[in-house]
């Protein structure tokens, strides 16, 4: 039997290499970017490596910063230049507005019913328009000052009070960035036990892992026999679970009258937007704020922690300008952060090198953030300086520098993510060495 099964895939394997091959010799020649060579059946699969985005950065040394491979029988355009992403989230915004949607993103992000994957259009427009008008515009953003207020506090106590010299300030940070959004997007806090936390690490993790059957659709049983399938499918349903969780407590009565998951319900209930929304597409919207938003801010905290320890003098650059500003205070406050210049480029410094999604679809931000011709021949190192007198910035304008996308898609929360991440910052270096 094992023999038998054997012969079948050295022959479909011998079949698809003739087929793509007369293909190939046959074509009709179109101007298309550059391609690295192409194995057949994978296409340029085996390139991707245990870190895409680097695997990419060194491709595009090569074949330029628009490149064409094949993901097995999936074409994929990777931009890896400023001006190539101007092209695609300007000039061109349009056509590339809609996401691509693998097996693992269909399954856990409810078909595309949420704002992050859902298809360019009408559904699309309203949903996102509904969450800026009532979670993420800069009006809403600054009504949830206390809020960020007492979980800081809450956090810095907790590190206070600590009697170990070491503390896991991932873990603390990631709960932070949790507790702040389910105040202020469900209401209440949800999820502070350690299963929980392991269910979005489960989820997160799963987003990034790769499915055979996304790209060669007859090796999908591939996706079977590694146990992925199964793990999405479990995951899928845990979080489903949760979320349902999340929505039958609204509609019982609790949580904050006003907070978003009422809205939601409301405009559910009044058909207010012009076409029905469902329980799904309210579970799936709640998921992107909760995952979307924990995720993203955790990381550029993380990260800017991480370059602070690894580069000692600035620190205390940065400590120096805190503790100048806020000079006999113990807390830092949201009007104070607005004078702290170096801060922000820390922050920005951050980004450039750490994006939270070092690949936007197939936007190697990564490598655009370590361009020589923009950044200079020191663009690999953690250098804050660069950005006190410049007037590049993270807002979708500057191509050079886009951790939260641009144009259509851009992440609407931008915003609400800064001013925490601003905020905590500036908190731990002002209160801790």
């Amino acid at each position: 039997m094992q023999k038998m099964m054997m012969i079948l895939l050295l022959l479909s394997i011998i079949c698809v290499t003739i087929l793509f091959l007369k293909k190939q010799s046959t074509g009709k020649k179109i101007s298309t970017p550059r391609s690295p060579p192409t194995f057949p059946v994978i296409g340029n699969l085996h390139q991707l490596g245990r870190y895409p985005h680097r695997s990419l950065c060194s491709l595009s040394y090569r074949y330029g910063p628009r490149m064409l491979l094949h993901f097995g029988r999936v074409p994929v355009l990777v931009v890896s230049s400023a001006d190539a992403a101007q092209d695609v989230l300007k000039t061109h915004d349009r056509v590339f507005a809609s996401r691509p949607r693998s097996k693992i993103f269909r399954k856990l992000h409810y078909d595309g019913r949420d704002v992050g994957l859902a298809p360019y259009g009408e559904y699309w427009r309203q949903m996102k328009s509904v969450c800026v008008l009532h979670l993420l515009s800069n009006k809403m953003v600054r009504s949830f000052r206390d809020v960020r207020k007492e979980e800081i506090r809450i956090v810095m106590e907790n590190i206070r009070k600590s009697n170990s010299s070491r503390i896991n300030l991932s873990k603390l940070l990631a709960s932070l960035t949790n507790d702040v959004i389910c105040r202020v997007a469900f209401g209440k806090k949800y999820g502070g036990d350690t299963d929980f936390m392991e269910l979005i690490e489960r989820f997160e993790k799963l987003l990034g892992s790769f499915s055979i059957g996304t790209y060669v659709p007859w090796l999908a049983w591939l996706d079977w026999i590694s146990g992925l399938d199964a793990e999405v499918e479990k995951t899928k349903n845990d979080f489903d679970e949760f979320l349902e969780r999340v929505v039958q407590d609204h509609v019982d009565g609790g949580g904050d009258k006003n907070d978003f998951v009422h809205v939601l319900l409301a405009i559910q209930r009044e058909k207010s937007i012009g076409f029905e929304i469902d329980r799904i597409s309210i579970k799936a919207i709640i998921m992107n704020i909760f995952v979307g938003g924990t995720d993203t801010s955790f990381t550029v905290m993380e990260w800017a922690m991480t370059e602070l320890l690894r580069h000692p003098k600035c620190l205390n650059i940065l400590q120096e300008e805190v503790r100048g500003i806020c000079k006999g205070k113990s807390n830092v406050s949201e009007e104070e952060i607005q004078d702290m210049k170096y801060l922000k480029a820390v922050i920005k410094e951050t980004m450039r090198l750490h994006p939270s999604l070092p690949l936007l679809v197939m936007i190697n931000v990564w490598a655009i953030g370590r361009e020589a011709a923009t950044w200079g021949p020191d663009a690999e190192l953690f250098r804050p300086e660069k950005h006190l007198d410049t007037s590049v910035d993270f807002r979708g304008q500057d191509f050079h520098l886009i951790p939260f996308g641009a144009g259509r898609r851009i992440c609407p929360a931008i915003s609400f993510a800064t001013v925490l991440i601003e905020l905590v910052l500036a908190n731990l270096v002002h209160q801790f060495d």
